[in-house]
Formats: C-alpha cells, sequence, structure tokens
C-alpha cells in the first residue's frame, strides 16, 4: 500500500479463435429422449441410428462442415450454428462415422486445422 491505497492488478483474459475442431463424438443408439429434448427428427429407427455432435472454431467453420455432411452420406441435418461453431448430424452409425470423418480430415488436410480425434459410445 502506497499512501494508504491498495494496489490494484487488472487481468484482463481474451479467448482467441484459432482454426481447430474442439469436440467431436459419436452416440451409437442414443435414447429416444434424446433426439426429442434435442428437437431432432423423431421418424429414426432408434436402434441402428446415431447422433454425432461436433465444434469447431472459427464457429462459421460449421457451415462448411454442414456441406461436407451432408454430401459424405445418408445423415440427416440436424443442427448448425454459424455463431457457436457447433454441429449435430443424426442417420445409421456408419453413415454419421463417415460424415465427421469426411470433416475432420477435411478440415485437418485441407484447411490445416488442428483437429481432435472423433470419441463414440
Amino acid at each position: 500500500m502506497a499512501g494508504g491505497q491498495e494496489e490494484r492488478i487488472r487481468i484482463v483474459q481474451e479467448t482467441v479463435a484459432g482454426k481447430e475442431i474442439t469436440f467431436a463424438h459419436v452416440m451409437g443408439g442414443p435414447a429416444p429422449i434424446i433426439y426429442q429434448k434435442l428437437g431432432l427428427n423423431p421418424q429414426v429407427d432408434y436402434q441402428s441410428s446415431a447422433i454425432g455432435i461436433m465444434n469447431m472454431t472459427p464457429p462459421e467453420s460449421a457451415v462448411i462442415a454442414s456441406d461436407i455432411a451432408v454430401k459424405s452420406g445418408n445423415v440427416y441435418l440436424g443442427f448448425a450454428d454459424r455463431f457457436t461453431g457447433t454441429l449435430i448430424v443424426t442417420g445409421e452409425i456408419s453413415d454419421v462415422m463417415s460424415a465427421m470423418t469426411e470433416i475432420v480430415n477435411y478440415f485437418r488436410d485441407e484447411l490445416e486445422y488442428v483437429v481432435c480425434r472423433i470419441t463414440k459410445r
């Protein structure tokens, strides 16, 4: 304390969006309630279905990922948000896994993003 006043340190924290896929997960055979709560297509065969979810930065990357997903196979685009970078696709387990793999490979190999591995449960 100098002159009876307490010194304060001000810290400013920022996040700097890089070019990366930070999360990629495939849920095989999720419960029907998950589809309902997420507002996804209720006309799916729950026994052989899957939900794939990803998050990426910059968030506009979700638009590119959406295009790759729907062109890669028979998947339904459940949700794509260019403001948060979130993408959700649904379909048969093999189709969802294929779409997720295509996205990760393209972003890594062509766009030079840092990518995470695709997890599955």
